[in-house]
């Protein structure tokens, strides 16, 4: 295991060292604000500050939102894919594999532009064919811009996520799914309520796996930032971290910035476990 711990102390412990080192500093020009800036002990103020600010906070609001539509969205789509891969009825399984898992292999910026040029009117064909069907639609606008970046994280993470799901169902004994045949079960109430169940562990996997990938939301809504004035610059708290660090220079606040969206993530992540573990303790 010593790979592992190198790899855990010089990837993940030293960074999140650093930036909460970072996070207890500031420029601060002295006296009248005529000198040079010098780097000083400011303690809290940037969390304070972080914590403070509406477009931080909005952020977070934004990312909580993004959460609720395509957690859900994931986990039922993929999961029902898996369990259509999974039935008797299939055919060319190898293939619907493959097909759903190539946009995976796109890298997401690539995706990001694909969708890009999809949504951007005049250059759509998407947007052409519903134009002409008397229907507008505006992908980069306000009610509509979320639920684009959503679509594009479908899009991009859908079949690998059917992957996991289809690889844990091969595993579910096939004398379990024999018993409950013969007992009178058919194939939707064996899918519910005999593979799904037995894959539960596969599902906490994915859900917690997809929530901590969608807290650092940051390709999609940075790329499609430069087409509509819906996504400022800190849209979401990973840009916010970026705008601080790389736009403004201020290095304390992007720190502080990156600690709390750790501890939250920590905090969410040990949530959806202990609630698993509960509801397992409860229906084992």
């Amino acid at each position: 295991m010593a790979p592992f711990f190198v790899l855990l102390v010089a990837v993940f412990l030293i960074p999140v060292g650093t930036a909460v080192w970072l996070s207890f500093f500031g420029a601060d020009e002295p006296g009248l604000g005529f000198g040079p800036e010098q780097t000083v002990f400011v303690g809290l103020r940037s969390y304070l500050a972080v914590l403070t600010d509406p477009t931080f906070l909005g952020g977070l609001g934004v990312i909580a939102l993004y959460c609720l539509i395509y957690l859900p969205l994931l986990v039922v789509a993929s999961l029902g894919l898996a369990l259509l891969l999974d039935s008797a009825a299939a055919r060319l399984k190898s293939f619907a594999r493959l097909g759903l898992f190539l946009p995976h292999a796109v890298p997401g910026i690539i995706a990001a532009i694909i969708w890009l040029y999809l949504y951007t009117p005049g250059l759509s064909p998407v947007v052409d064919v519903l134009g002409r069907a008397g229907l507008t639609v505006d992908f980069l606008g306000f009610h509509a811009v979320l639920p684009a970046i959503v679509n594009i994280a479908l899009w991009s993470n859908l079949g690998y996520n059917v992957v996991i799901f289809y690889a844990a169902l091969q595993a579910v004994p096939r004398e379990v799914l024999e018993a409950a045949v013969v007992d009178g079960a058919g194939p939707v109430r064996t899918a519910l309520r005999i593979k799904t169940p037995l894959i539960r562990s596969s599902v906490v996997m994915v859900v917690l796996f997809t929530l901590i990938w969608s807290l650092q939301l940051f390709t999609e809504p940075m790329l499609l930032s430069q087409s509509t004035p819906v996504i400022t610059a800190r849209f979401s708290p990973s840009m916010y971290i970026y705008d601080a660090a790389f736009t403004r220079n201020n290095y304390g606040l992007a720190a502080a910035a990156s600690v709390i969206l750790l501890a939250c993530t920590i905090a969410l992540s040990y949530g959806v476990t202990r609630w698993t573990n509960r509801t397992r303790e409860v229906n084992p």
